[in-house]
């Protein structure tokens, strides 16, 4: 890569780097497997980015490796150990706390145990806001399978979640 095509990497990379970090983080729920997916999928960004001609679809395409990687990884047998929970964020306010504290351990807690690729579904539809057709976009699958997948996610999480769904609500 030239000068300028490196210093066009440098800028895309520090002004989405937390986003992508965020979103695999919802993915794997484990920073440190948070920060693994984001570098995979910047590195294979890095090595593409001569070849990708619509700088408007950058997003899609990191979106799209931190996916795949995600899903590589679980297919892995060295990462079937247990999950240790991780640390949540700290609340932008003393009265956030302990609604904050507790809301997002439960939504990551029950996304941990939904399927990767439930998971990766209500990740992209919900928290990324993506529609439909966006979403089987990125995983390459049809708008059917998107919204079976929502379907069956959204149950596997009520289920793991019981009665905490209606405290989430309440908080909201």
């Amino acid at each position: 890569m030239d000068q300028r095509e490196e210093q066009e990497f440098a800028e895309y990379f520090t002004a989405r780097r937390d986003a992508v970090r965020r979103t695999a983080y919802l993915l794997c729920g484990d920073w440190h497997r948070a920060d693994d997916l984001t570098q995979t999928a910047f590195v294979a960004l890095h090595r593409r980015w001569r070849k990708i001609r619509d700088r408007g679809a950058l997003d899609a395409y990191v979106r799209r490796s931190v996916l795949r990687a995600m899903i590589d990884e679980t297919r892995r047998p060295w990462r079937r150990e247990r999950h240790v929970d991780a640390v949540p964020e700290q609340a932008t306010t003393a009265t956030d706390v302990g609604e904050s504290v507790a809301t997002r351990s439960a939504l990551v807690g029950g996304l941990a145990k939904v399927p990767p690729r439930q998971r990766a579904v209500l990740v992209l539809r919900f928290l990324e806001g993506l529609d439909v057709a966006s979403t089987a976009e990125a995983l390459k699958c049809s708008e059917g399978t998107v919204k079976s997948q929502t379907a069956r996610g959204l149950a596997t999480l009520r289920e793991v979640l019981g009665d905490s769904v209606d405290d989430l609500r309440s908080t909201s």
